[in-house]
């Protein structure tokens, strides 16, 4: 099966076919291999796509079938309220954007600590910053909506 996906702004083929073995070890924990290679992999489902945590790093997801133009981000679902959660539990260290900034697509929102690692939030798409759920120091929950960008 082929099925594109939007990664942090940047459109790519994904091939669900292809020569991996990927367990689920705990809810939103996967444990991915590819030949000799083994990776750890966290997923939290927001409202409109995925947060996808692999080897430390955050990316925002959003898978669509490229034959299906009505769901083909960019067509209508650029558009709109976008919001960034927290990929698992940690502690917001910094925050790199206030309510009302322009931001563009990738680029970082804020930064939380989880499991002794920092990810940045990026955002989702280019638009403005409609609000912050949560400040530096903060403690946050997975799946806890952190910035909505529009």
């Amino acid at each position: 099966m082929r099925l594109n996906a939007l990664v942090d702004g940047n459109e790519i083929a994904v091939d669900a076919s292809a020569a991996v073995e990927l367990r689920e070890v705990e809810p939103g924990v996967y444990h991915l291999i590819e030949g000799d290679r083994s990776v750890e992999v966290r997923v939290v489902r927001s409202a409109d796509h995925y947060l996808v945590e692999v080897a430390g790093r955050s990316y925002s997801v959003e898978l669509f079938d490229p034959r299906d133009r009505r769901n083909r981000p960019g067509a209508a679902g650029g558009h709109g309220r976008r919001s960034v959660a927290a990929p698992m539990p940690g502690r917001v260290v910094r925050v790199l954007v206030c309510v009302g900034d322009a931001v563009e697509a990738g680029q970082g929102l804020l930064v939380v600590e989880a499991m002794k690692m920092q990810n940045e939030m990026k955002s989702p798409k280019a638009g403005r910053v409609i609000s912050v759920g949560a400040g530096a120091g903060d403690t946050v929950g997975a799946g806890d909506v952190l910035v909505v960008v529009e």
